[in-house]
Protein backbone atom coordinates (compact mmCIF):
# COMPACT_ATOMS: atom_id res chain seq x y z
CA UNK A 1 0.00 0.00 0.00
CA UNK A 2 1.34 3.48 -0.88
CA UNK A 3 2.01 5.60 2.19
CA UNK A 4 -0.79 8.12 2.25
CA UNK A 5 1.33 10.58 4.92
CA UNK A 6 1.42 13.99 3.64
CA UNK A 7 4.71 15.96 2.39
CA UNK A 8 5.40 18.86 3.78
CA UNK A 9 6.41 22.24 1.69
CA UNK A 10 7.90 24.83 3.13
CA UNK A 11 7.04 27.87 1.28
CA UNK A 12 4.72 30.98 0.22
CA UNK A 13 4.88 31.70 -3.24
CA UNK A 14 5.01 30.83 -6.85
CA UNK A 15 7.67 28.08 -6.97
CA UNK A 16 6.08 26.53 -3.64
CA UNK A 17 2.81 26.69 -5.24
CA UNK A 18 4.07 24.58 -8.09
CA UNK A 19 5.79 22.19 -5.89
CA UNK A 20 2.70 21.72 -4.15
CA UNK A 21 0.48 21.08 -7.48
CA UNK A 22 2.91 18.72 -8.96
CA UNK A 23 3.00 16.68 -5.59
CA UNK A 24 -0.21 16.43 -4.72
CA UNK A 25 -1.17 14.28 -7.88
CA UNK A 26 0.57 11.60 -5.61
CA UNK A 27 0.21 12.63 -1.97
CA UNK A 28 -1.96 14.75 0.43
CA UNK A 29 0.10 18.17 0.85
CA UNK A 30 0.57 20.51 3.14
CA UNK A 31 2.45 24.12 2.82
CA UNK A 32 3.90 26.17 5.70
CA UNK A 33 3.17 29.37 5.51
CA UNK A 34 1.83 28.46 2.09
CA UNK A 35 -0.79 31.29 0.35
CA UNK A 36 -4.12 31.82 -0.07
CA UNK A 37 -4.24 30.70 -3.79
CA UNK A 38 -2.98 27.40 -2.56
CA UNK A 39 -6.51 26.65 -1.05
CA UNK A 40 -7.74 24.11 -3.61
CA UNK A 41 -4.31 21.71 -3.42
CA UNK A 42 -2.77 21.87 -0.01
CA UNK A 43 -3.44 22.52 3.48
CA UNK A 44 -1.47 25.91 4.56
CA UNK A 45 -0.60 26.60 7.90
CA UNK A 46 -0.10 30.55 7.85
CA UNK A 47 2.88 30.79 10.89
CA UNK A 48 6.48 31.96 9.89
CA UNK A 49 9.15 29.73 8.82
CA UNK A 50 10.79 30.14 12.45
CA UNK A 51 7.68 28.54 14.17
CA UNK A 52 7.48 25.20 12.83
CA UNK A 53 7.71 22.80 14.82
CA UNK A 54 8.92 19.74 12.75
CA UNK A 55 7.62 16.85 14.86
CA UNK A 56 3.81 18.69 14.71
CA UNK A 57 3.40 16.72 11.49
CA UNK A 58 3.86 13.19 10.47
CA UNK A 59 4.66 13.57 7.14
CA UNK A 60 7.21 11.21 4.67
CA UNK A 61 8.73 13.98 2.95
CA UNK A 62 9.57 17.68 3.40
CA UNK A 63 10.44 20.21 0.47
CA UNK A 64 12.30 23.16 0.92
CA UNK A 65 11.56 25.81 -1.50
CA UNK A 66 12.96 29.51 -0.29
CA UNK A 67 16.97 29.63 0.01
CA UNK A 68 16.90 31.18 3.43
CA UNK A 69 15.98 28.38 5.94
CA UNK A 70 18.59 26.41 3.75
CA UNK A 71 21.12 28.44 4.86
CA UNK A 72 19.70 28.53 8.10
CA UNK A 73 20.26 24.52 8.30
CA UNK A 74 16.44 23.85 8.54
CA UNK A 75 17.33 20.95 6.69
CA UNK A 76 19.91 19.82 9.23
CA UNK A 77 17.29 19.85 11.86
CA UNK A 78 14.84 18.12 10.02
CA UNK A 79 17.24 15.07 9.51
CA UNK A 80 18.43 14.77 12.78
CA UNK A 81 15.25 14.31 13.44
CA UNK A 82 14.44 11.21 11.20
CA UNK A 83 12.67 13.14 8.33
CA UNK A 84 13.48 12.71 4.58
CA UNK A 85 14.37 15.51 3.12
CA UNK A 86 14.58 17.37 -0.57
CA UNK A 87 17.36 20.07 0.38
CA UNK A 88 20.53 21.28 1.13
CA UNK A 89 22.05 21.27 4.95
CA UNK A 90 23.22 24.56 5.69
CA UNK A 91 26.59 23.57 4.30
CA UNK A 92 25.99 22.99 0.75
CA UNK A 93 23.43 25.94 1.28
CA UNK A 94 26.98 27.97 1.17
CA UNK A 95 26.88 27.79 -2.21
CA UNK A 96 23.65 30.37 -2.12
CA UNK A 97 24.27 32.28 1.57
CA UNK A 98 27.78 33.40 -0.01
CA UNK A 99 28.92 34.32 -3.76
CA UNK A 100 32.51 34.45 -2.57
CA UNK A 101 31.75 30.63 -1.09
CA UNK A 102 30.57 30.20 -4.66
CA UNK A 103 33.02 31.75 -6.61
CA UNK A 104 35.84 30.46 -4.66
CA UNK A 105 34.73 26.83 -4.84
CA UNK A 106 33.60 27.28 -8.59
CA UNK A 107 37.35 28.21 -8.57
CA UNK A 108 38.93 25.21 -7.12
CA UNK A 109 36.52 22.81 -8.96
CA UNK A 110 38.14 24.41 -12.44
CA UNK A 111 33.85 25.35 -13.00
CA UNK A 112 34.31 28.27 -16.17
CA UNK A 113 32.96 31.04 -14.42
CA UNK A 114 33.56 35.17 -14.72
CA UNK A 115 36.18 36.68 -13.71
CA UNK A 116 35.82 38.32 -10.13
CA UNK A 117 37.14 39.83 -7.52
CA UNK A 118 35.62 39.93 -3.76
CA UNK A 119 35.63 43.36 -1.30
CA UNK A 120 34.34 44.44 2.43
CA UNK A 121 36.38 48.04 1.75
CA UNK A 122 34.77 50.61 -0.90
CA UNK A 123 38.30 52.38 -1.77
CA UNK A 124 39.41 49.02 -2.79
CA UNK A 125 36.34 47.73 -4.51
CA UNK A 126 36.35 51.03 -6.50
CA UNK A 127 39.94 50.66 -7.34
CA UNK A 128 39.27 47.38 -8.83
CA UNK A 129 36.04 48.62 -10.97
CA UNK A 130 38.03 50.84 -12.70
CA UNK A 131 40.52 47.95 -14.12
CA UNK A 132 36.85 46.45 -15.17
CA UNK A 133 35.45 47.03 -18.58
CA UNK A 134 31.48 47.30 -19.36
CA UNK A 135 29.21 46.23 -18.61
CA UNK A 136 29.58 46.32 -14.88
CA UNK A 137 28.43 42.83 -12.49
CA UNK A 138 28.05 44.12 -8.59
CA UNK A 139 26.90 41.58 -6.37
CA UNK A 140 25.50 40.92 -2.52
CA UNK A 141 27.68 38.69 -1.33
CA UNK A 142 24.32 37.36 1.07
CA UNK A 143 21.21 36.66 0.19
CA UNK A 144 19.29 39.98 -1.65
CA UNK A 145 15.74 37.55 -2.48
CA UNK A 146 17.28 37.77 -6.20
CA UNK A 147 17.41 41.50 -6.11
CA UNK A 148 20.80 42.14 -4.99
CA UNK A 149 22.55 42.05 -8.72
CA UNK A 150 23.23 45.58 -10.42
CA UNK A 151 24.40 44.88 -14.71
CA UNK A 152 24.95 48.44 -16.34
CA UNK A 153 27.23 50.02 -18.33
CA UNK A 154 26.90 53.27 -16.93
CA UNK A 155 30.55 53.46 -14.25
CA UNK A 156 28.76 55.98 -12.64
CA UNK A 157 25.53 53.50 -11.89
CA UNK A 158 28.11 50.88 -10.80
CA UNK A 159 30.34 53.54 -8.54
CA UNK A 160 27.18 54.51 -6.68
CA UNK A 161 26.09 50.79 -5.88
CA UNK A 162 29.31 49.63 -5.06
CA UNK A 163 28.97 52.18 -1.89
CA UNK A 164 25.11 51.74 -1.42
CA UNK A 165 25.83 48.48 -0.63
CA UNK A 166 29.32 48.43 1.18
CA UNK A 167 27.87 51.11 3.51
CA UNK A 168 24.51 49.00 4.26
CA UNK A 169 22.33 51.30 2.43
CA UNK A 170 20.97 48.82 -0.19
CA UNK A 171 20.94 45.58 1.32
CA UNK A 172 22.35 45.59 4.93
CA UNK A 173 24.35 43.04 5.69
CA UNK A 174 24.11 41.31 3.07
CA UNK A 175 25.32 43.53 1.36
CA UNK A 176 28.95 44.47 3.07
CA UNK A 177 30.67 41.73 1.38
CA UNK A 178 30.57 42.21 -2.20
CA UNK A 179 32.20 40.52 -5.57
CA UNK A 180 32.53 42.31 -8.76
CA UNK A 181 32.38 40.78 -11.85
CA UNK A 182 33.73 40.18 -15.41
CA UNK A 183 30.29 41.09 -17.49
CA UNK A 184 29.34 38.33 -20.14
CA UNK A 185 27.22 38.63 -23.15
CA UNK A 186 25.68 35.77 -24.81
CA UNK A 187 22.66 33.44 -24.33
CA UNK A 188 20.82 32.74 -20.64
CA UNK A 189 20.44 29.75 -19.83
CA UNK A 190 18.62 27.83 -16.33
CA UNK A 191 20.16 24.49 -15.88
CA UNK A 192 18.50 23.03 -12.87
CA UNK A 193 19.62 19.47 -11.92
CA UNK A 194 18.42 16.99 -9.07
CA UNK A 195 21.11 15.54 -6.91
CA UNK A 196 21.34 13.30 -4.73
CA UNK A 197 25.03 13.24 -2.62
CA UNK A 198 26.63 11.74 -6.12
CA UNK A 199 24.52 11.38 -8.89
CA UNK A 200 22.84 14.25 -11.15
CA UNK A 201 19.82 14.86 -13.21
CA UNK A 202 19.34 17.79 -15.43
CA UNK A 203 16.07 19.02 -15.98
CA UNK A 204 15.21 20.54 -19.38
CA UNK A 205 17.42 24.01 -20.05
CA UNK A 206 15.12 27.02 -19.27
CA UNK A 207 15.22 30.20 -19.61
CA UNK A 208 14.19 33.50 -17.13
CA UNK A 209 13.72 37.15 -17.58
CA UNK A 210 14.83 39.17 -15.32
CA UNK A 211 14.28 42.61 -16.55
CA UNK A 212 11.27 44.18 -15.47
CA UNK A 213 10.05 45.11 -19.10
CA UNK A 214 9.80 44.28 -22.73
CA UNK A 215 13.54 43.72 -24.57
CA UNK A 216 15.28 43.56 -21.40
CA UNK A 217 14.70 46.64 -20.10
CA UNK A 218 13.94 48.29 -16.74
CA UNK A 219 15.42 47.26 -13.42
CA UNK A 220 16.33 43.66 -12.14
CA UNK A 221 13.49 41.28 -10.77
CA UNK A 222 13.12 38.02 -9.15
CA UNK A 223 12.04 36.75 -12.58
CA UNK A 224 9.24 37.83 -14.99
CA UNK A 225 8.41 35.18 -16.76
CA UNK A 226 10.28 31.61 -18.27
CA UNK A 227 9.96 29.11 -20.93
CA UNK A 228 11.24 25.61 -21.76
CA UNK A 229 12.84 24.06 -23.28
CA UNK A 230 15.25 26.31 -25.46
CA UNK A 231 15.69 25.89 -29.24
CA UNK A 232 18.94 27.11 -28.74
CA UNK A 233 20.05 24.05 -26.81
CA UNK A 234 19.64 20.66 -28.59
CA UNK A 235 19.19 17.58 -26.18
CA UNK A 236 22.92 16.33 -26.92
CA UNK A 237 24.35 19.15 -25.50
CA UNK A 238 22.78 19.41 -22.26
CA UNK A 239 24.94 16.04 -20.89
CA UNK A 240 28.03 18.48 -22.04
CA UNK A 241 26.47 20.99 -19.85
CA UNK A 242 26.27 19.11 -16.78
CA UNK A 243 29.66 17.60 -17.33
CA UNK A 244 31.62 20.87 -17.88
CA UNK A 245 29.32 23.08 -15.00
CA UNK A 246 27.55 20.59 -12.39
CA UNK A 247 29.73 17.34 -12.25
CA UNK A 248 32.67 18.85 -11.14
CA UNK A 249 30.85 20.99 -8.16
CA UNK A 250 29.30 18.34 -6.73
CA UNK A 251 32.61 16.12 -6.99
CA UNK A 252 34.09 18.97 -5.18
CA UNK A 253 31.41 19.05 -2.15
CA UNK A 254 32.05 15.26 -2.09
CA UNK A 255 36.34 16.06 -1.41
CA UNK A 256 34.69 18.36 1.40
CA UNK A 257 32.64 15.68 2.87
CA UNK A 258 29.59 17.65 2.14
CA UNK A 259 26.74 15.70 1.48
CA UNK A 260 24.26 17.49 -1.00
CA UNK A 261 20.86 16.79 -1.30
CA UNK A 262 18.58 18.34 -3.16
CA UNK A 263 18.45 21.05 -6.01
CA UNK A 264 21.57 22.46 -8.22
CA UNK A 265 20.33 25.30 -9.98
CA UNK A 266 23.15 26.42 -12.43
CA UNK A 267 22.61 30.29 -14.08
CA UNK A 268 24.83 29.89 -17.29
CA UNK A 269 25.96 32.49 -19.63
CA UNK A 270 26.69 30.51 -23.42
CA UNK A 271 29.89 32.60 -24.61
CA UNK A 272 31.36 32.20 -28.22
CA UNK A 273 34.23 30.94 -25.81
CA UNK A 274 32.06 28.10 -24.21
CA UNK A 275 29.35 27.95 -21.16
CA UNK A 276 30.14 30.29 -17.96
CA UNK A 277 28.42 30.05 -14.60
CA UNK A 278 26.91 33.16 -13.54
CA UNK A 279 25.33 31.84 -10.25
CA UNK A 280 24.79 28.70 -8.67
CA UNK A 281 21.71 28.32 -6.31
CA UNK A 282 20.68 25.89 -3.49
CA UNK A 283 16.94 25.37 -4.53
CA UNK A 284 14.35 25.59 -7.18
CA UNK A 285 14.47 28.84 -9.62
CA UNK A 286 11.42 30.97 -9.53
CA UNK A 287 9.57 31.47 -12.21
CA UNK A 288 11.78 28.31 -13.69
CA UNK A 289 9.95 25.58 -11.36
CA UNK A 290 6.81 26.51 -12.54
CA UNK A 291 7.46 26.16 -16.06
CA UNK A 292 9.76 22.73 -15.36
CA UNK A 293 7.36 20.81 -12.75
CA UNK A 294 4.47 20.91 -14.88
CA UNK A 295 6.59 18.59 -17.59
CA UNK A 296 7.98 16.23 -15.23
CA UNK A 297 6.23 12.91 -15.92
CA UNK A 298 5.82 10.50 -13.15
CA UNK A 299 5.49 9.83 -9.21
CA UNK A 300 7.33 13.01 -7.86
CA UNK A 301 6.88 12.06 -4.17
CA UNK A 302 8.87 8.68 -4.93
CA UNK A 303 11.66 10.78 -6.89
CA UNK A 304 12.11 13.36 -4.32
CA UNK A 305 12.14 10.66 -1.60
CA UNK A 306 14.63 9.06 -3.33
CA UNK A 307 16.71 12.07 -3.42
CA UNK A 308 16.75 12.59 -0.23
CA UNK A 309 17.50 8.92 0.86
CA UNK A 310 20.77 9.51 -1.43
CA UNK A 311 19.30 6.81 -3.97
CA UNK A 312 18.63 8.71 -7.13
CA UNK A 313 17.69 6.37 -10.08
CA UNK A 314 16.44 7.03 -13.96
CA UNK A 315 14.31 10.02 -14.29
CA UNK A 316 11.42 9.64 -16.94
CA UNK A 317 12.80 13.00 -19.29
CA UNK A 318 10.17 15.83 -19.78
CA UNK A 319 8.20 16.62 -22.76
CA UNK A 320 6.12 19.51 -24.40
CA UNK A 321 6.99 22.87 -23.45
CA UNK A 322 5.69 25.67 -20.97
CA UNK A 323 5.60 29.46 -20.80
CA UNK A 324 5.20 31.14 -17.64
CA UNK A 325 4.12 35.39 -17.62
CA UNK A 326 4.85 36.83 -14.14
CA UNK A 327 1.89 39.55 -13.34
CA UNK A 328 3.58 41.95 -11.16
CA UNK A 329 2.14 44.53 -8.98
CA UNK A 330 2.15 48.34 -9.56
CA UNK A 331 5.76 49.81 -8.48
CA UNK A 332 7.31 46.36 -8.18
CA UNK A 333 10.27 45.91 -7.93
CA UNK A 334 11.55 49.39 -6.47
CA UNK A 335 8.53 49.96 -4.24
CA UNK A 336 5.70 47.61 -5.07
CA UNK A 337 1.80 48.62 -3.88
CA UNK A 338 -0.87 46.45 -2.84
CA UNK A 339 -4.52 46.22 -1.70
CA UNK A 340 -6.14 46.03 -5.20
CA UNK A 341 -8.60 43.46 -6.50
CA UNK A 342 -7.98 41.13 -8.62
CA UNK A 343 -10.52 40.62 -11.48
CA UNK A 344 -10.62 37.09 -13.91
CA UNK A 345 -9.91 34.25 -10.94
CA UNK A 346 -12.23 31.76 -9.87
CA UNK A 347 -13.10 30.59 -6.10
CA UNK A 348 -10.41 28.11 -6.10
CA UNK A 349 -7.93 30.63 -7.22
CA UNK A 350 -7.72 29.56 -11.32
CA UNK A 351 -8.93 31.33 -13.68
CA UNK A 352 -12.83 31.87 -13.89
CA UNK A 353 -12.68 30.84 -17.15
CA UNK A 354 -10.40 27.39 -17.36
CA UNK A 355 -8.41 27.00 -20.23
CA UNK A 356 -6.60 24.19 -21.63
CA UNK A 357 -3.14 23.69 -20.06
CA UNK A 358 -2.98 26.78 -17.64
CA UNK A 359 -2.40 26.79 -14.62
CA UNK A 360 -1.77 30.14 -12.35
CA UNK A 361 0.71 30.40 -9.21
CA UNK A 362 0.04 32.53 -6.34
CA UNK A 363 2.75 33.95 -5.56
CA UNK A 364 1.97 37.31 -3.56
CA UNK A 365 -1.76 37.35 -3.42
CA UNK A 366 -3.92 37.57 0.14
CA UNK A 367 -7.63 36.86 0.56
CA UNK A 368 -9.33 38.77 3.94
CA UNK A 369 -12.66 37.03 2.94
CA UNK A 370 -12.81 33.73 2.19
CA UNK A 371 -15.50 34.20 0.41
CA UNK A 372 -14.47 37.51 -1.36
CA UNK A 373 -11.95 38.19 -4.10
CA UNK A 374 -8.40 37.70 -4.10
CA UNK A 375 -6.36 40.62 -3.39
CA UNK A 376 -2.42 41.89 -4.79
CA UNK A 377 -0.56 41.42 -2.16
CA UNK A 378 2.66 43.16 -3.43
CA UNK A 379 5.75 42.23 -5.31
CA UNK A 380 5.37 39.34 -7.76
CA UNK A 381 1.50 38.42 -7.62
CA UNK A 382 0.55 35.81 -9.71
CA UNK A 383 2.77 33.11 -12.26
CA UNK A 384 0.14 32.34 -15.36
CA UNK A 385 1.91 29.13 -16.63
CA UNK A 386 0.69 27.28 -19.87
CA UNK A 387 1.63 23.87 -21.30
CA UNK A 388 1.63 22.62 -24.70
CA UNK A 389 3.09 20.70 -27.24
CA UNK A 390 5.19 23.24 -28.84
CA UNK A 391 6.42 26.70 -27.29
CA UNK A 392 4.14 28.63 -30.15
CA UNK A 393 0.89 26.58 -28.46
CA UNK A 394 1.77 27.38 -24.77
CA UNK A 395 2.51 30.95 -25.88
CA UNK A 396 -0.67 31.06 -27.25
CA UNK A 397 -2.51 29.60 -24.17
CA UNK A 398 -0.35 31.94 -21.70
CA UNK A 399 -1.39 35.18 -22.78
CA UNK A 400 -4.82 34.22 -23.40
CA UNK A 401 -5.08 33.62 -20.07
CA UNK A 402 -3.28 36.59 -19.28
CA UNK A 403 -5.77 38.87 -21.19
CA UNK A 404 -8.49 37.15 -18.78
CA UNK A 405 -6.84 38.68 -15.61
CA UNK A 406 -6.90 42.07 -14.25
CA UNK A 407 -5.50 44.16 -11.12
CA UNK A 408 -5.21 47.93 -11.12
CA UNK A 409 -1.55 48.95 -12.31
CA UNK A 410 -0.67 45.44 -13.39
CA UNK A 411 2.69 45.18 -14.88
CA UNK A 412 3.86 41.91 -17.32
CA UNK A 413 5.36 41.36 -19.92
CA UNK A 414 4.35 40.73 -23.68
CA UNK A 415 7.95 39.20 -25.24
CA UNK A 416 8.08 36.20 -22.84
CA UNK A 417 9.45 32.98 -25.20
CA UNK A 418 8.50 35.18 -27.96
CA UNK A 419 12.55 34.75 -29.98
CA UNK A 420 11.95 31.40 -29.01
CA UNK A 421 9.04 30.47 -30.32
CA UNK A 422 10.45 32.06 -33.93
CA UNK A 423 13.39 29.70 -33.91
CA UNK A 424 11.65 26.40 -33.15
CA UNK A 425 9.19 27.57 -36.14
CA UNK A 426 12.50 28.16 -37.94
CA UNK A 427 13.86 24.55 -36.77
Amino acid sequence: MSDRRPVLVVGSGGREHALAVALARNAPVVVVPGNPGMASTAHAFPISVSDLDPTAHDVQLVVIGPEAPLVDGLADQLRGLGRVVLGPGADGAQLEGSKTFMKELLDAAHVPTAGFGTFTSVAEALEFLETMSPPYVIKTDGLASGKGVLVTDDVAEARDDVIDKLMGESFGAAGRRIVIEEGLTGIECSLLALCDGKRVFALTPAQDFKRLMDGDLGPNTGGMGAYTPMPSIRPEEVASLVATTIQPLVSAFIDLGIDYRGVLYAGLMLTSSGPKVLEFNARFGDPETEVLLPLLQGNLVELFTKIGNGELEDVQPATGAAVCVVLAAPGYPEAPRGGMPISGLGPDGQLANPREGVTVFHSGTVRPDPEGPFLVKGGRVLAVTAVGASLREARTRVYDAVAQIHFDGMQYRTDIALEAAQREELG
